[in-house]
């Protein structure tokens, strides 16, 4: 296959995945292009994902390591099968990069699980609320910024086409993008999102004790088997994408904390009324 001019996140995942498969059978990259029969060099590739990677490849690779778990090979082989372009891969150049990787992951998502301590979720907000966030002095001006309201608003698509859930800390529900009826009209439509079959919005009110710990927002997406799970940690430089067993184990913990310590759905519902009146 001809090398790629482009990389998607989801291709750099699937030949992370084959990797690891690899480093399980306790094979190094020398000794598994060895047995398989192929230059170190097309193996390399294809574990970064330069090179894509056909149905009975992945299929042959599990073979060779020994992997047992025909859920997750099969999942890799749907990965490594996927044709056609995503709606996002339209926006390429006119948004970040990073704005792509968001979009492709909810989209494969079997179930996408949020929380939020500072900021309304993306996909719960309003047109004008994201229009306040990217007017502040340091966002992008004219066309860049639209593509990105744009853009926001078509990822928003997804909602009711798989599980969601979100919890959110008080103190985003309270910051203000813009103007008080802004936030009046977030909130409500936050009210109006929660009513949505698949969608599960939770609050986690100020007065919860032992909280502060917990800082950095995050989304939790579900693959089709727990191994292929991702977690999106916000961070100084960008998102970051985690992958690792035993990070996914340390998030999975963390979200369950964050579960038992927001009210139920129906309390978080009439929480939120109570600041849409109060405003």
């Amino acid at each position: 296959m001809p090398a790629r001019s482009i990389i998607t996140a989801r291709q750099e995942r699937l030949g992370a995945e084959l990797r690891k498969l690899r480093e399980r059978a306790g094979l190094s990259g020398r000794e598994a292009a060895r047995v398989l029969g192929i230059a170190e060099s097309k193996l390399s590739a294809t574990e970064v994902a330069r090179v894509g990677v056909s149905a009975e490849r992945v299929r042959y690779l599990a073979s060779q390591y020994a992997c047992g778990d025909a859920a997750l090979v099969e999942a890799l082989v749907a990965m490594a099968t996927e044709r056609g372009r995503g709606w996002w891969e339209e926006c390429r150049g006119a948004v970040p990069s990073g704005y792509l990787n968001v979009a492709e992951l909810e989209h494969h998502a079997t179930k996408v699980s949020t929380f939020q301590n500072v900021h309304i979720p993306g996909l719960l907000q309003t047109e004008e609320h994201i229009r306040g966030i990217f007017g502040s002095p340091v966002a992008p001006t004219g066309e860049q910024r639209e593509a990105r309201v744009r853009f926001r608003l078509r990822r928003q698509e997804i909602l009711g086409k798989v599980s969601y859930e979100a919890v959110i800390h008080e103190a985003a529900l309270r910051i203000r993008a813009a103007d008080g009826k802004v936030a009046r009209n977030q909130l409500v439509h936050i009210l109006e999102q929660s009513e949505l079959p698949q969608v599960t919005v939770r609050v986690v009110p100020f007065d919860v004790d032992g909280f502060a710990g917990i800082s950095a927002s995050l989304v939790y997406a579900s693959g089709p088997v727990p191994q292929l799970d991702t977690v999106l940690v916000d961070t100084a430089h960008g998102g970051a994408y985690l992958d690792g067993e035993a990070q996914l184990s340390r998030y999975r913990g963390a979200l369950a904390a964050i579960e038992e310590a927001a009210l139920g759905a129906v309390e978080s519902r009439d929480f939120i009324h109570r600041l849409v009146q109060q405003m």
